[in-house]
């Protein structure tokens, strides 16, 4: 006997479907106790299924809600369905995914795609074989709402459905899907696509199998009339670019000439689809080859694509000027993520290139919108592209930048000034004889009337920084900083942040140069504080930040210190433990209290105590949480993370100073919590901060170092590379504190470091900090380390030719000659290695330049004259030069 509703009951359901469309928040509440109550009947889902596909008299949202509440029910309990309302349900919907109306049959496919993946398709055999046989059917809506579920599934379970699990359907599904692609209605079209277009990126084996096919029957629909098959055979091009290009590349031409088509599509969703097409394929090795000829066409559709739209320019309320005193509303706060300390060394070419950050700087742009449009993809494919073809880009694009830059239309003139920012990492060396000329004009558009041009002409002049600074300050330096300051005092939010933003790029480039300006810039940076609504406060953090990186001590004044610590200190008063603000905040102490040395100390007393007290907060929850997780919460450990990094700031900055606040302090037990946290930040910070304390105080961190040495060697595990780093680099801190006393420590680090500077792929940065460290600990304990020798000499000597000459790598060099001292049979293999790696100092201490000499002699007298001099053939010249010059070998 089939189910059947009992009417008093279907009242009662009918009555909640009803309630539960009411703006009333009561209503909504009363609304969720009676679902809880009602979910103890398991014949509840009966009534719901019911009323989705047999009561026809009720309006089709109230029918279309009682199955996304059944949905619900079934994400949450349906392993307790009983075996006969899962069956009734599960027949209901295949014999009812036909419904005439388009929403009841989205909804029961969205049902039906629900059960697939929470009992998983395995225990549904029959659904894929019905599904499959009712696209036959002669009825459209059948055949529209099967489609419909599969394509659903095909987006949930691709996998699955390309596994052994279910017995290969696709091998039936894929050519099934195929003979749709030549169907009469546009939508069953569509369909068919995106359910094999599911299956590209994971090569399933069945398309695979009729990948020819499928590219001849996107050709044959490539004219469609439809825009949704428009898009959707894009999307599929794009994909088959990534993983099947071998199949396209006969075709390469026609495609490419229908992608130009396309990305000038009138329906804005298939250009966007097409554009992709030039992203993906400026990262396959042909697109030089294949694109060439055709730079002329395609170079204007994508500078075409990147002006704003009419509902850009709506959203982005283009015709607000002045909405600096609107606050912001909190959903437009991007969650900021902290990058926390990683040590690295100085080198040749300035600071460690490894760790530099890479930013999207597309995103830049307009990030409120953040959702990717049009023009978005056309700027980032012209960046690619741009690094791509380098100067062969600018015949095609400097004619039109003419008409773009001067434009009388402002939309026009914007998007000149986003092509010009585009194109400068690209295309720089081919630029610059037109930049004297241009960057007038663009810091002018920086005054100009239009917020959203003052905003791109801010991230644009952004991405020339690196040739202003490289110009004579007054030419361009002093009018570009004066302007930037200014439209960081913008009246308009959007302008503010892009200033801001752009300020940050030019500090990293100027450095010291701004020294001159420091009280015209404090002025500025300060008066915005008191002008700045919630989101640019964040971004303004970061500038003064990254002032104080870029001009370090000079920063020490006490003019200066008086104009931007008071601020600063007000806002650090005003945030409460738990407030995340704290984050930018802190970091941008961070860097003010390493630049102000001293001249912090007034301040370090609070700052200290408070980064103490939230690691010790962040802690004790993470200790409760850990004990009871369904009565506590877990911690946000970002909290603790910055406040190690603040003290790291602390202890380099004030160095000896340090010492009272932490005898004062609990920190070094906390200190030996946070080096055994689970999470790998935490330790990266933790092991950062004894390195720091190591330098500025060690008597507090010297009867820790039992306790700690264990939980270091522990650490050497390249694969999480920033703790390996920073653990590597505390052990050599500590090792040229400890001196003599630190071997008994040898042994539980020795073999990890000699194995990590051998592994093939190990970064720069962890394999110099390694090989300071190998040899500060051979500079201390030659006779435990200089057996081993042989075993690293060679990557020793190659990873710390590139460092400038300092403190690390003359405590290192020294102990490598130590360590010879002690065997110097364990050089001799590798021995031009080691002239290459003395020939790398410009000028070393006296006594280090003695003990080089020694070596080399020695060697030379040991080897004798001829043999010398055969050795020495292999030298290249300028290292033959280089050791005769300096040591006379």
């Amino acid at each position: 006997m089939e189910w059947q509703p009992d009417e008093q009951g279907l009242q009662q359901v009918l009555q909640l479907l009803k309630d539960s469309q009411s703006p009333d928040t009561a209503t909504q509440r009363a609304v969720q106790e009676k679902l809880e109550q009602l979910n103890q009947f398991p014949d509840f889902n009966n009534y719901l299924i019911f009323v989705l596909t047999s009561l026809k008299s009720e309006d089709e949202p109230t029918r279309s809600l009682s199955g996304l509440i059944l949905k619900n029910n079934v994400k949450a309990h349906y392993q307790n369905f009983p075996p006969n309302v899962a069956d009734f349900i599960k027949r209901e919907c295949l014999n009812n995914i036909g419904d005439p109306s388009p929403l009841i049959r989205a909804t029961i496919g969205i049902l039906i795609t629900t059960i697939a993946s929470k009992g998983e398709l395995q225990t549904w055999p029959e659904l894929l074989p019905q599904l499959c046989n009712l696209l036959n059917s002669d009825d459209y809506n059948t055949c529209e709402g099967s489609f419909g579920a599969l394509q659903k599934i095909c987006e949930d379970s691709s996998e699955l459905l390309d596994s052994d699990a279910l017995n290969r359907p696709l091998n039936i599904m894929i050519p099934k899907f195929l003979q749709f692609f030549k169907h009469c209605s546009p939508k069953i079209r569509s369909h068919a696509i995106a359910c094999v277009n599911q299956f590209i990126i994971g090569r399933a084996q069945a398309l695979m199998d009729n990948i020819d096919t499928f590219i001849e029957s996107l050709f044959a629909l490539a004219g469609d009339e439809d825009s949704e098959v428009r898009k959707n055979v894009c999307r599929a091009l794009v994909m088959l670019l990534e993983v099947r290009i071998d199949r396209l590349i006969p075709h390469m031409h026609s495609i490419i000439q229908y992608m130009l088509q396309r990305t000038q599509d009138p329906d804005e969703n298939v250009a966007l689809e097409a554009c992709e097409f030039w992203l993906t394929l400026a990262e396959q090795p042909i697109c030089k080859e294949a694109l060439s000829g055709h730079l002329v066409q395609l170079t204007p559709i994508l500078v075409n694509g990147m002006k704003y739209s009419e509902i850009d320019i709506i959203l982005l309320k283009g015709d607000v000027e002045e909405d600096e005193a609107v606050p912001d509303s909190e959903q437009d706060i991007k969650p900021r993520f902290h990058k926390s300390r990683t040590v690295t060394l100085q080198h040749e070419g300035g600071e460690g290139e490894e760790g530099e950050d890479i930013d999207d700087d597309e995103d830049d742009d307009d990030d409120t919108l953040s959702d990717w449009n049009l023009r978005k993809c056309s700027a980032a494919a012209l960046d690619v592209l741009a690094n791509v073809f380098r100067e062969e880009l600018l015949p095609h694009l400097l004619p039109l930048l003419k008409g773009l830059l001067f434009h009388p239309d402002w939309v026009i003139k914007e998007s000149g000034i986003l092509v010009l920012g585009a194109i400068a990492e690209g295309c720089m060396q081919g630029m610059v004889p037109y930049l004297p000329e241009l960057i007038p004009h663009l810091i002018q558009c920086l005054c100009d009337k239009k917020a959203l041009v003052r905003s791109i002409a801010c991230w644009t002049l952004s991405r020339y920084a690196h040739w202003v600074v490289s110009q004579p300050p007054d030419s361009h330096l002093k009018p570009l900083m004066t302007e930037l300051l200014k439209r960081i005092l913008d009246g308009n939010k959007r302008v503010q942040e892009a200033a801001c933003s752009a300020f940050a790029t030019l500090e990293e480039e100027a450095c010291t140069e701004l020294v001159p300006y420091l009280s015209f810039i404090l002025d500025t940076l300060v008066f915005a504080f008191g002008k700045y609504q919630h989101k640019n406060l964040l971004i303004l953090y970061d500038a003064i930040g990254t002032l104080a990186d870029s001009v370090g001590h000079h920063l020490n004044q006490e003019e200066y210190i008086q104009k931007l610590m008071p601020p600063l200190i007000a806002k650090w008063n005003e945030l409460k433990d738990e407030d995340k603000d704290l984050f930018p905040l802190l970091e941008c102490l961070s860097s003010v209290a390493t630049a102000l040395q001293s001249g912090f100390l007034p301040y370090c007393d609070p700052v200290y105590q408070r980064c103490v007290t939230l690691v010790q907060k962040t802690l004790a929850q993470a200790m409760m949480y850990s004990q009871q997780p369904d009565q506590y919460e877990a911690p946000d450990k970002d909290f603790m993370i910055v406040a190690l990094d603040l003290l790291s700031g602390l202890a380099e900055g004030l160095g000896g100073h340090v010492d009272t606040l932490v005898a004062r302090s609990n920190i070094m037990t906390l200190l030996f919590q946070c080096m055994q946290d689970t999470m790998p930040e935490v330790r990266q910070s933790s092991f950062a901060l004894l390195g720091d304390l190591t330098k500025a105080c060690f008597p507090h961190v010297k009867p820790c170092i039992a306790e700690f040495m264990p939980i270091l060697g522990t650490n050497l595990n390249p694969e999480f590379i920033s703790v390996c780093n920073n653990a590597t680099w505390a052990i050599g801190e500590i090792c040229m504190q400890m001196g003599v006393e630190m071997q008994p420590y040898i042994a539980m680090v020795l073999s990890q470091l000699v194995e990590i500077i051998n592994r093939p792929n190990t970064p720069k940065t962890l394999l110099e900090n390694t090989a300071i460290t190998i040899g500060r600990l051979g500079y201390v304990c030659p006779q435990e380390v200089a057996p081993v020798l042989p075993q690293f000499i060679r990557p020793w000597c190659t990873s710390l030719r590139n460092i400038r000459d300092n403190e690390e790598k003359d405590s290192a060099f020294r102990g490598i000659c130590m360590m010879i001292g002690v065997n110097p049979g364990g050089v001799v293999q590798d021995f031009i290695f080691f002239c290459d790696a003395v020939a790398s100092w410009v000028n070393p201490k006296d006594d280090l330049r003695d003990m080089f000499y020694k070596i080399l002699h020695g060697f030379k007298e040991q080897v004798g004259e001829e043999n010398w001099q055969q050795f020495s053939e292999q030298f290249p010249p300028l290292l033959k030069e280089r050791l005769a010059a300096c040591y006379g070998v």
